[in-house]
């Protein structure tokens, strides 16, 4: 199974934001709807949640350097061959990254992003902030199985076809 994975550094894209976020908002009779259907519309610009998620943070966000974002792509092709799985393509850019990464059919969604960003939290932790207990990552993140033909090759090609990126890669023979 191939996954195209995203999420943003901490507290670069919070609900409310103007260009478009992807969490939970109240209807008016109270129900919760999240709009992430893959080619809809999502929510935009709700300045009264986006202050409130800014009241909450608790630190600064974060917007990686050139030096971190170096780091972050080498630890997430480190990952993911201590795990054996197949990293096809990564872009690292100031507050988000993209993934695409082949994994056997076990290995779920939520895996994937909790061990990639648990392993670059701690060489990020002890490269450039030792002895702190630094926020890199949002909480969650967008997980999209790649199963039609094409997809896992468009992927790829959105990937490497980043607006300013810091660190571009792909696997050789990928795409």
């Amino acid at each position: 199974m191939t996954w195209l994975l995203t999420w943003t550094t901490y507290g670069t894209r919070l609900p409310g934001d103007a260009r478009g976020f992807v969490s939970g908002l109240r209807t008016d009779d109270g129900e919760v709807v999240v709009h992430n259907v893959s080619g809809t519309p999502v929510d935009a610009d709700v300045p009264l949640l986006r202050r409130y998620a800014e009241s909450v943070l608790t630190q600064s966000p974060v917007w990686f350097t050139a030096e971190q974002a170096t780091t972050v792509a080498e630890q997430f092709r480190e990952t993911a061959a201590y795990r054996n799985w197949r990293l096809l393509a990564l872009a690292v850019m100031s507050n988000h990254v993209h993934l695409v990464v082949e994994v056997s059919d076990n290995v779920s969604a939520s895996k994937l992003q909790t061990d990639f960003k648990a392993y670059t939290t701690r060489r990020l932790n002890g490269a450039f902030a030792p002895h702190s207990k630094q926020k890199w990552w949002t909480e969650r993140g967008s997980t999209r199985v790649l199963r039609k033909p094409g997809a896992v090759d468009a992927a790829i090609a959105y990937v490497l076809n980043q607006q300013s990126p810091l660190v571009i890669w792909q696997a050789s023979g990928a795409g």
